[in-house]
């Protein structure tokens, strides 16, 4: 197939690129670097069914364009604003990076006949739940402002399948750890205990807990939903059936750096900052009944994010 990758250079973005290039496809890339890396897809440039086209997907004209020179059966759309945490300093992030670019990619498709969409949502969309998360819970009250732009976008996805004739997967994902990330917990803590080794600075309270997915598996769930789901609307929680604490992960950090007597301070509350779910569980039935789970544990997943992290850093394994 010809695919167009939105956020294509990104962290998530390039993994998935190398998945559908492996897999045969021909994969169109788009990002505007404001959040991926163009080194993220380095490797790929000469690739004989890769292109990169550096664009805001905003920018609808110049979206419109792409989609009038190339046939896309299906576009994956990962392109959102990816620092929840500068939600609240910055109102309008989320309406213009993670919601309006959902918009822009669905008028695009209607224009040009493009009848196939994976959408990359994520655990934020359930706000602070009681009990596992499931797919069919209701109603939905995020408490970030991510959260908020993309349930928003998951509503006008449904809209679009009942009303312009299109098939979609949403897909929430949990946090999501590996080689090539650009923030997150596993990202901040190296670069603490690089400037300083002897102190690490944890947000909250320490005992936040919450399932880590590694990126490879994120993607090998992601390509499984996509090709094994066949109703016009499929939405599924990816996830693991383990989880990790904030204190756990300061842990691993500092046993892969081969660092001692590092004294941990806290800045206290239940949470890392405002619109932070402190802990959550994923019901992963349905994703599990269709056949796809998972292979590395929570932790495992950590450890093989932060050896990724310093392996590209030049640092200790």
């Amino acid at each position: 197939m010809n695919i167009l990758v939105t956020g294509g250079a990104g962290f998530i973005g390039s993994h998935l690129a190398d998945a559908l290039l492996a897999t045969g496809h021909h994969v169109t890339a788009l990002d505007d670097l404001s959040c991926g890396r163009a080194s993220n897809i380095a490797h790929l440039r000469a690739h004989p069914r890769f292109q990169f086209i550096r664009l805001d997907v905003c920018d609808e004209k110049g979206l419109c364009d792409v989609f009038a020179r190339d046939s896309f059966a299906t576009v994956f759309h990962m392109a959102a604003n990816s620092d929840i945490q500068a939600g609240p300093r910055q109102l309008n992030l989320d309406l213009n990076r993670t919601f309006l670019t959902t918009f822009a990619v669905l008028r695009c498709m209607k224009q040009h006949g493009t009848a196939s969409l994976v959408f990359a949502s994520t655990s934020a969309v359930y706000g602070e739940m009681e009990g596992p998360m499931r797919e069919d819970a209701g109603p939905l009250f995020p408490i970030s402002f991510y959260g908020a732009a993309k349930l928003a976008s998951e509503a006008f996805i449904s809209a679009w399948v009942a009303n312009c004739g299109i098939q979609a997967w949403i897909l929430r994902f949990p946090n999501v750890v590996g080689e090539r990330s650009t923030h997150g917990v596993v990202h901040d803590f190296i670069n603490r205990l690089t400037a300083d080794p002897k102190r690490l600075t944890i947000l909250g309270d320490g005992r936040q807990c919450k399932p880590y997915l590694y990126v490879k598996d994120l993607i090998d769930g992601m390509l499984f939903v996509w090709q094994g789901a066949k109703d016009r609307l499929n939405y599924f929680n990816l996830g693991v059936n383990s989880d990790t604490t904030v204190r756990r992960i300061a842990e691993i950090v500092v046993e892969k750096m081969r660092l001692s007597n590092v004294e941990f301070s806290f800045t206290g509350g239940d949470r890392g900052w405002t619109g932070d779910v402190p802990r959550f569980k994923y019901e992963l039935s349905k994703v599990h009944q269709l056949g796809w789970q998972a292979r590395r544990t929570s932790d495992e997943a950590i450890r093989l994010a932060v050896q990724a992290e310093l392996t590209y850093r030049g640092g200790q394994t």
